[in-house]
């Protein structure tokens, strides 16, 4: 896995950090989505708020991850597939929220549908969001 990690920051074009490290190695463990709280948590403290932000953004910018919105306006954080390169995310898929455990899942084989928008108007992301129970809560 660590290779792995190692991949991916080198192909970004990204020094190896610590916490860099820590935070791939978190989204890879993660069941679903990570908020910028749960990775505060989960790093135990090992790296301060200010950190984890400055890493996180440079993912999204670098298509490492994609952000998810959710209905309180806070931002989930996801792994981007081998699609996403930096400035470009085709993450066009629908994320699902399970109302009972809270985690939030990408459904990659459930595409966003489309959208026809007025003339005029240009799109530049589609997010469905739909909530519900997920299978090990419905079990």
């Amino acid at each position: 896995m660590q290779t792995e990690f190692l991949s991916i920051l080198k192909k970004n074009n990204l020094s190896v950090t610590e916490s860099r490290m820590k935070i791939l190695e978190l989204f890879a463990q993660a069941n679903g989505a990570l908020a910028h709280n749960d990775i505060e948590k989960k790093s135990k403290l090992q790296f301060d708020r200010v950190t984890i932000y400055r890493t996180l953004q440079t993912f999204v910018e670098k298509g490492i991850i994609h952000t998810i919105p959710t209905a309180d306006n806070s931002v989930l954080y996801a792994l981007c597939k081998d699609e996403c390169t930096q400035g470009h995310h085709n993450d066009n898929h629908v994320h699902f929220i399970c109302d009972s455990c809270n985690v939030t899942y990408c459904l990659e084989h459930s595409n966003s549908p489309s959208v026809i928008l007025p003339k005029g108007f240009k799109q530049n992301r589609v997010d469905v969001v739909v909530s519900g129970i997920c299978l090990k809560c419905n079990a």
